[in-house]
């Protein structure tokens, strides 16, 4: 046993069910509640807070399923750079976990709550220390201002402590995980807010101030005669409506294999394998490292050390490394930039500029994809070796573990890299024509909610009479 296996192995953990299978109800239960209760902590402020700025970052705190200037101002960051970091130091080599067997599942989950809980502690310091989340400047150079960072750090930790122990309860009680479900709903409102708030922007365009909401603003607009704010809200919905729609279809592609009970003759079942089989996580690593990036640029400029970049009062990157991982054109993307600017002819930096980013997001998801997949178990030979023992083979072929891993590699390896590659394409391409909620937002929301879906309709299923069940295919 390894010196740090009675630390990871005695960290707090959510029990889990003592049942075998939970009952649907159950399961729908404690997902609503959890969701509930992120809402209601969203809007729970920081007390003491005085100058926050982090809020110009609110498209990133999206995908970041935070709320700056609540007590969940950390949200997911740092699960998920727990997640990315340990999958890059496994991934590697350089820590090496045996995930085939229980004791090093156990170890690699351990060690990521540990680096969680680390992270916590580390972010909610350099949130409240760099300047991006502080108290009133009035009390600078007083002992009050010190007094008040520290409780400022204590409730982020409590914060992001509270979002740990909530996405345990989903994975363990819920559907799905606690990351993909605050990120659909964090999504899922800021869609809707973008879509169809009739309150009046604070910044007018011309003589006008329009609503935030695109579809009140378009009627707006053309009443007023105003063709470019018409067209830029035209251009967000299209480019909403067609990420969502090709979403949809990608995530419903699907190869099944067919499967036979090897003592059971006549009797078989089809393994579906997604055409994305790393589903949303390769997703939300890339979009929460870049996201992080920019919070880092900005909290390292207020700290006068601009290493990564400079960042303007409106949350804009405009120079250094972080200014090419940024999308760019904001929230309206290269699109909307173009019919704002009324051409094509806006310099050759932004397209340049859209091409990493969309190249970044591409590789990003092609590199998490492959890391995700050999770590959580849903490698060729992990499957493989989950058929064997359920007795499931595929017809025409012996009845081996070898050889059964060299077919699946054939379908999961391609899958893996093209499936990365094409929810990353898919990501960055919606971020740069500014869809509502921003691209990457709308990709992991629809993947989540079918995802979701497809977990309630099954679960759902099974709590059905055998007669129903039967019918319903089941």
């Amino acid at each position: 046993m390894a010196w740090y296996h009675p630390i990871i192995f005695n960290l707090p953990e959510v029990a889990g069910p003592t049942q075998k299978k939970l009952a649907f109800k159950e399961k729908l239960k404690w997902t609503g509640i959890i969701l509930v209760l992120f809402f209601i902590l969203g809007i729970v402020p920081l007390f003491g807070l005085g100058e926050n700025a982090l809020a110009r970052f609110e498209f990133l705190s999206v995908i970041l399923g935070a709320s700056f200037g609540s007590i969940i101002s950390l949200g997911i960051g740092p699960i998920v750079t727990s997640s990315i970091v340990l999958q890059l130091l496994n991934g590697s080599g350089i820590v090496k976990f045996d995930l085939t067997s229980p004791d090093g599942k156990r170890s690699f989950q351990g060690i990521n709550k540990l680096l969680a809980i680390f992270f916590i502690v580390f972010e909610a310091a350099i949130y409240v220390f760099m300047g991006g989340l502080a108290p009133a400047a009035a009390f600078k150079g007083t002992s009050l201002y010190f007094s008040l960072e520290l409780l400022l750090v204590l409730q982020l930790i409590l914060g992001g402590l509270l979002i740990l122990l909530m996405d345990e309860i989903v994975s363990k009680w819920g559907f799905g995980s606690g990351i993909s479900l605050f990120i659909a709903a964090g999504v899922s409102k800021s869609i809707f807010i973008q879509a169809f708030s009739w309150v009046k922007n604070t910044e007018s365009i011309g003589d006008i101030t329009y609503s935030t909401g695109k579809i009140p603003q378009l009627f707006q607009s053309l009443g007023a005669g105003d063709p470019q704010t018409a067209f830029l809200a035209i251009a967000a919905i299209t480019a909403t409506i067609f990420v969502f729609v090709i979403a949809v279809y990608v995530q419903a592609m699907k190869i099944e294999i067919p499967l036979s009970f090897g003592r059971i003759r006549g009797h078989g079942i089809r393994w579906p394998l997604s055409f994305t089989y790393a589903n949303v996580i390769p997703v939300i690593l890339v979009s929460a490292l870049l996201a992080n990036m920019q919070l880092w640029a900005k909290l390292l400029q207020n700290w006068g050390f601009p290493l990564l970049g400079v960042v303007n009062e409106q949350g804009v990157a405009v120079s250094g490394i972080v200014s090419w991982l940024y999308n760019p054109g904001g929230s309206q993307g290269l699109i909307g930039m173009i019919i704002q600017q009324g051409g094509f002819a806006i310099g050759l930096r932004p397209y340049l500029q859209a091409l990493i980013y969309l190249l970044i997001m591409v590789a990003g998801c092609m590199l998490f994809s492959y890391f995700w997949v050999q770590t959580s178990g849903m490698d060729a030979r992990s499957q493989a070796k989950q058929m064997i023992g359920s007795g499931l083979t595929i017809p025409g072929f012996r009845r081996d573990e070898r050889i059964l891993e060299r077919l699946l590699t054939r379908y999961i390896g391609p899958l893996t890299i093209m499936g990365g590659a094409t929810i990353g394409f898919l990501a960055g391409s919606a971020d740069i024509l500014g869809a509502l909620g921003s691209g990457t937002g709308i990709m992991l929301t629809v993947m989540i909610i079918y995802r979701l879906y497809e977990e309630i309709a099954k679960e759902h299923m099974m709590d059905m009479h055998p007669a129903l069940r039967k019918m319903m295919g089941g």
